[in-house]
């Protein structure tokens, strides 16, 4: 007891608990030392060296998992890039775009019927072709604006609308560029339209009997001058090619070989004469090589060879003659 009278606590005594596991390790101890076992090398201590102070400031104010995201990341972007050097770019958006139309396709979207309206010179797998759409395409990610633009782009297409009808449908209404003449520049043929565009080569003999513009610059003047021409059939049946020269005037290559030079202004006057003298002196049947209208107050003919020849034997046999008469 202490001096108030109350029983002092042992201080080693602090619990039950604490006097079982001192009891436990004496009697492992004193185990140990009566088997002759050595003892238990106390397990080093690693001194965790303090990081640099970068490190430390990312490590306390990132959040967590940000370093796992920052790894997929940069092994997203290396794999993007890769894609990209080793130019399989087209190659994965086509994968990455089939697999999302299977995915629609699946889901009921797939294109089961197709209407296409207008079209005279292109099928319709040509029309389908240039506007990217294929079995694999689904109607829920057509871009509508992008195949019209693709359409558009085709020379034989002027104009083009395109509509989705769900869930299903896909409807393209064209209009067509019609052929309207042959152009010959720089040793090449080409089919053209009506405003200048060309076409395509000049593959098919089914455009064999469209008329024959030979020049720079006469795919876009042929519209007016073959209208023009047309006035006239006396001289149109008989043109082979018409040609445009200095991107200034035209010249008529006749089918026998004939060469129409016609002047810069008044073309249509030209014509009208060139039509009536063809049908008053037969022009067009005599043994001529060219006819000259570019001055205004003259028409000048240059003979061929023979008839060149055949006119200066003649004005020598009159000559002749009259030099006998005088004598």
């Amino acid at each position: 007891m202490d001096g108030a009278g109350r029983l002092a606590r042992s201080l080693r005594s602090l619990g039950p608990q604490a006097d079982l596991k001192a009891a436990a390790i004496g009697a492992v101890v004193l185990l140990r030392e009566r088997l002759g076992l050595p003892r238990a090398k106390a397990r080093p201590h690693l001194e965790r060296q303090p990081p640099p102070r970068l490190i430390g400031f990312i490590e306390q104010h990132l959040p967590r998992r940000a370093g796992l995201a920052a790894t997929v990341l940069l092994l997203l972007g290396s794999a993007g890039l890769g894609v990209v050097k080793g130019g399989h770019l087209e190659a994965f958006t086509a994968a990455l775009s089939d697999t999302r139309n299977a995915i629609a396709n699946s889901a009921g979207f797939r294109i089961t019927t197709v209407a296409i309206n207008g079209r005279k010179q292109l099928t319709q797998d040509e029309v389908l072709g240039i506007g990217g759409v294929n079995g694999r395409s689904s109607l829920l990610f057509l871009d509508a604006a992008t195949v019209r633009d693709k359409l558009k782009a085709n020379p034989w297409i002027a104009e083009a609308t395109v509509l989705k009808l769900y869930p299903g449908r896909l409807q393209i209404d064209i209009v067509e560029r019609s052929a309207f003449a042959l152009w010959q520049h720089d040793g090449r043929l080409a089919v053209i339209s009506d405003d200048g565009a060309v076409l395509e080569p000049y593959l098919s003999r089914r455009f064999i009997s469209l008329p024959l513009v030979v020049g720079k610059g006469a795919e876009t003047h042929a519209r007016d001058f073959l209208a023009l021409l047309a006035r006239y059939p006396q001289v149109r049946n008989l043109t082979k090619a018409a040609i445009f020269v200095g991107e200034r005037r035209w010249n008529l290559r006749l089918r026998d070989g004939l060469d129409i030079r016609l002047p810069e202004n008044n073309v249509g006057n030209a014509l009208a004469a060139l039509s009536k003298l063809d049908k008053e002196e037969r022009l067009f049947s005599r043994d001529i090589v060219a006819v000259d209208m570019r001055l205004p107050d003259r028409l000048t003919v240059q003979l061929s060879e023979d008839a060149a020849k055949a006119r200066e034997e003649l004005f020598k046999d009159k000559k002749s003659k009259k030099k006998a008469g005088d004598a």
